[in-house]
């Protein structure tokens, strides 16, 4: 990312959070955004990428923490008003400021060359570090790890239960396959740049100290192409549909991310792929819920099961069984199949929880009322005596 990309875009404004933002904020406003503008969400829609190339770009220098004080500390030298006069006159070395303007809130005093500011970075530390990428001249030329993917995937039950391996397509950026990533016209190849000799950037001397910028003759990438490549046009990168078989192990849950190393946007200059995340999501059942590793199950009986006693034949992910309802169970009592549940990682199953819900008939037919009735003679009290003595004092 060049310095005219820090200076010039509100990365904030792009995810729509305040400066003072916190980590999890940033993090769970990026997801949001990069979630509602993904290409595969949104195809043919130019507008959804480039919102969602830009929340990718924002994401990247705000989720890390010294790419995030880097890039505040600059906005905020630049925004300060310090650098307006040589921007437009076109500061020394074609820089667009002198940088004894730093020290015009310091009573014209300007540091030696050892002098450091801003909570203790040098100068030179500072604009070497934001302009070159984090590391210097030496640092633009290694190899940078490649930005992690997120993705989401919606499973039925059951597989999240048993475990399932489904193809995943993803749009993401990849190394152009006919240039290999070097942006040059196959036959040809990228020379190294005359200005910076392929380090990317230039070192300015400026009295006591010097500082580093992009090089502007190959815009800070250290080579450059005289012939581009027809398939990138010299980017070297190609948005891409790929394919990958993921394997979602038995008891995923739902909201469980699972991550995929390496299978990421591919990394710069040789640098390691980022990692792949994709986030669970679970279909409920129509019958079956879940409680940790337990699978849940209500099911109705009649008054006179839940009285007499019954065998009761209930399903499972994996067949049927039978439970034994005693006599005089209450409703709302949970009986419990062990199991059949989910199968953990350590090879156990967690149990198969059944609820059993006395059903109340709202139509009855004259026999079974005549039953019911013969039936209320001969039960017992419903032992109400001191609710009932209760009543009778407070009337």
């Amino acid at each position: 990312m060049s310095s005219k990309d820090w200076l010039e875009k509100d990365f904030y404004a792009v995810l729509g959070v305040d400066k003072a933002a916190s980590s999890d904020e940033i993090k769970k406003t990026y997801r949001k955004v990069a979630r509602e503008s993904h290409p595969d969400r949104n195809p043919g829609n130019t507008q959804a990428e480039e919102r969602f190339k830009a929340a990718s770009e924002a994401y990247d220098v705000l989720s890390d923490d010294r790419k995030r004080r880097e890039y505040d500390e600059m906005r905020s030298l630049f925004g300060s008003g310090a650098f307006r006069r040589n921007a437009r006159a076109g500061g020394p070395g074609g820089f667009p400021f002198d940088p004894s303007d730093l020290f015009g809130g310091m009573g014209g005093q300007q540091p030696g060359a050892g002098a450091r500011f801003g909570g203790g970075a040098g100068f030179s530390d500072l604009f070497g570090s934001i302009f070159s990428g984090g590391g210097g001249a030496a640092g633009r030329r290694g190899p940078t790890r490649g930005r992690d993917v997120e993705a989401e995937v919606v499973l039925d039950f059951s597989d999240a239960v048993h475990g399932v391996t489904l193809p995943l397509t993803l749009r993401a950026p990849g190394v152009c396959e006919t240039c290999h990533g070097n942006g040059a016209k196959p036959g040809s190849q990228p020379r190294a740049c005359p200005q910076c000799h392929g380090a990317g950037v230039v070192t300015r001397d400026q009295g006591s100290f010097s500082f580093s910028e992009p090089c502007r003759e190959c815009q800070g990438v250290g080579t450059i192409v005289d012939e581009k490549c027809p398939e990138c046009r010299g980017s070297g990168g190609v948005t891409k549909t790929r394919t990958l078989n993921v394997r979602f192990p038995a008891g995923v849950a739902d909201g469980q991310r699972i991550r995929l190393a390496g299978r990421g946007e591919p990394g710069d200059r040789g640098g390691p792929a980022g990692d792949l995340f994709v986030l669970v999501k679970v279909r409920a059942d129509d019958l079956f819920g879940r409680s940790g590793d337990n699978l849940t199950l209500t099911v109705p009986i009649t008054f006179a099961e839940a009285a007499l006693g019954t065998d009761l034949r209930v399903p499972t992910l994996d067949g049927a069984v039978t439970l034994r309802v005693p006599a005089g169970t209450p409703s709302g009592r949970t009986l419990r199949a062990r199991g059949k549940g989910v199968v953990r990682r350590d090879g156990q199953a967690g149990d198969l929880l059944v609820t059993v819900e006395i059903m109340v008939p709202t139509d009855l037919s004259d026999e079974a009322r005549k039953a019911l009735e013969t039936f209320a003679d001969h039960t017992p009290s419903a032992g109400r005596e001191q609710i009932e003595a209760r009543v009778r004092r407070s009337s």
